[in-house]
C-alpha cells in the first residue's frame, strides 16, 4: 500500500494540514483523554472510583463508580433484631456513629410510640454525645479538605484536637471509634463521674483554637483563591439532588432537621443555622461549604455547653438512675412501614423500617444516605472545572464511602 504523505506547517494558531487542510479552525477536533481518579487516591477520601472525561485539563463529564466498600448494611439488618443492628450502623459512617445511632435510636422509639419514656438525663446525655461528634467529624471533613488544597500544618491541628473527642467517646463508652453506646430505649452505661468537668475543659480549650482556625486557614488568601467561586452549586440544583446538611446549607438555605423537626430536646436548646452567604465568592462554592462546616463547630460547643449544664443542674447524677430502664427486652412493633429522619453532621440520615408483627427482626431496613445523595450531584458541580479543581469540589461535599456502599 502506497504510504500518503502528509506535511504540515505551523500556523500562529493551529496546526495546519497542507494537502487537505483538515485541522482548520472550523474543524478543529478535541484531544479527549478518560482519567480514573480512584479507587486507591488521596483526592477520593475513601474508596470511590471517579471516572473523568478531560479535554486538556477541562473536565467535559464526571462519572462516580461505586460499590468498592461495600457494608452490606441493609442485608445484615435483614438477618438480626433491632438492638443487634447498632454496631452495624456504627459502620456506615464511621467518623460519626454517635449521630448514626441517635438517629436509629430515636426513629425505632418513635416507631413503637415510647419516646415520651425516655428520660431527660437520657436524651442530653445523646445530645451531648452527638455534638461532640458532629465537631470531630466536621474536623475530619475540613482537616482533610486543607490538606486536599495544599496545607498540611491545619491538618495536624484539627487531629490533635480531635484525639481529645475521641478519648472522651472512649472513657464513655469503651470503644474509640465504633461505640454501640446509644441503644433503642436508652443508653449503655450513664457518664462516668467526672465526665462533665473534662468535658467543660475540653471546650474551653477548643475555642481558642478554633478561632485561629478560622482566622488563619478559612480566611487566608491562598484557601480563598483555591475555594472562593469554585464548584457553585445554585440552590435550586441543590434542591433537584436532594441534597442536604452543609452541603444543601452552603447554597443558602437553612434548612436544619434538627430546627425544622425538633427532636429530642433540641428545641430547648439554643443554636443558630450558619448558611453559605457568598462572603468570600458566590453563595454555594467551596469556600462557603467549608465557611458552614466551620461555623456549626461552633453552634456544636454552644450546645455541648448547654447540655453540661443541663446535666450538672437540672438532670444530675442519680444513683437510682437506670440508663437501660426503658430499654425494651424484645422489640416487636405491630405491622407497619416506617421512616425515621433526623440530622446528621453531613445532611439528613434516614431509615425506612417495614415489619411484619411477627418478629422482632425487621422485614426491610434501608437506611437513606445523605452521602450518597450529596455525591450524585457532583457530575453537575464538576463539568467544565479545570481537573484540579475537582478535586477541591470532591473534597467540599464530604463523603463517607461506608455509608455510600451501605
Amino acid at each position: 500500500m502506497e504510504k500518503r504523505q502528509v506535511q504540515y506547517q505551523y500556523d500562529e494558531n493551529h496546526l495546519v494540514n497542507s494537502s487537505k487542510n483538515f485541522y482548520n479552525k472550523e474543524n478543529l477536533r478535541t484531544e479527549e483523554m478518560v482519567l480514573n481518579i480512584g479507587p486507591h487516591h488521596p483526592a477520593t477520601h475513601g474508596v470511590l472510583r471517579v471516572e473523568v472525561l478531560t479535554d486538556g485539563e477541562y473536565v467535559v463529564d464526571v462519572t462516580p463508580h461505586l460499590g468498592y466498600l461495600h457494608r452490606c448494611f441493609e442485608k445484615h439488618a435483614e438477618n438480626l433484631n433491632f438492638q443487634q443492628i447498632i454496631p452495624y450502623i456504627d459502620r456506615m459512617d464511621y467518623v460519626a456513629s454517635m449521630n448514626s445511632e441517635h438517629i436509629y435510636a430515636m426513629g425505632v422509639e418513635k416507631m413503637l410510640g415510647i419516646t415520651d419514656k425516655i428520660p431527660k438525663r437520657v436524651e442530653y446525655i445523646r445530645v451531648l454525645c452527638a455534638e461532640l461528634n458532629r465537631i470531630a467529624s466536621h474536623f475530619i471533613a475540613v482537616s482533610t479538605y486543607v490538606l486536599d488544597t495544599g496545607a498540611t500544618t491545619p491538618f495536624l491541628w484539627m487531629m490533635r484536637d480531635r484525639e481529645h473527642i475521641l478519648r472522651l467517646f472512649e472513657w464513655v463508652s469503651g470503644a474509640r471509634m465504633l461505640y454501640n453506646y446509644i441503644w433503642v430505649g436508652g443508653l449503655y452505661y450513664d457518664l462516668p463521674v467526672g465526665f462533665e468537668e473534662k468535658c467543660l475543659e475540653f471546650i474551653t480549650y477548643l475555642k481558642p483554637k478554633l478561632e485561629e482556625f478560622r482566622t488563619m486557614v478559612i480566611n487566608n488568601k491562598i484557601f480563598v483563591e483555591r475555594t472562593a467561586n469554585v464548584g457553585v452549586l445554585p440552590l435550586s440544583t441543590a434542591l433537584d439532588y436532594a441534597t442536604s446538611g452543609p452541603v444543601l446549607r452552603g447554597s443558602g438555605l437553612a434548612h436544619d432537621l434538627r430546627r425544622v423537626d425538633g427532636y429530642s430536646v433540641y428545641p430547648e436548646l439554643d443554636f443558630d443555622i450558619p448558611v453559605g452567604k457568598g462572603i468570600m465568592g458566590s453563595v454555594g462554592d467551596c469556600w462557603d461549604r467549608t465557611y458552614v462546616r466551620v461555623e456549626e463547630c461552633f453552634e456544636s460547643i454552644k450546645i455541648v455547653e448547654q447540655c453540661v449544664q443541663k446535666l450538672t443542674k437540672d438532670h444530675k447524677r442519680d444513683r437510682t438512675f437506670d440508663p437501660q430502664e426503658f430499654v425494651p427486652k424484645k422489640i416487636r412493633p405491630k405491622a407497619m412501614d416506617y421512616y425515621a429522619r433526623a440530622e446528621g453532621p453531613k445532611g439528613e440520615l434516614g431509615f425506612f423500617m417495614r415489619t411484619n408483627g411477627k418478629s422482632d427482626i425487621p422485614e426491610r431496613l434501608k437506611a437513606r444516605s445523605c452521602c450518597f445523595c450529596n455525591l450524585s450531584v457532583l457530575p453537575e458541580l464538576g463539568k467544565g472545572n479545570l481537573l484540579s479543581d475537582l478535586i477541591v469540589i470532591m473534597g467540599s461535599i464530604d463523603i463517607i464511602m461506608g455509608e455510600v456502599d451501605r
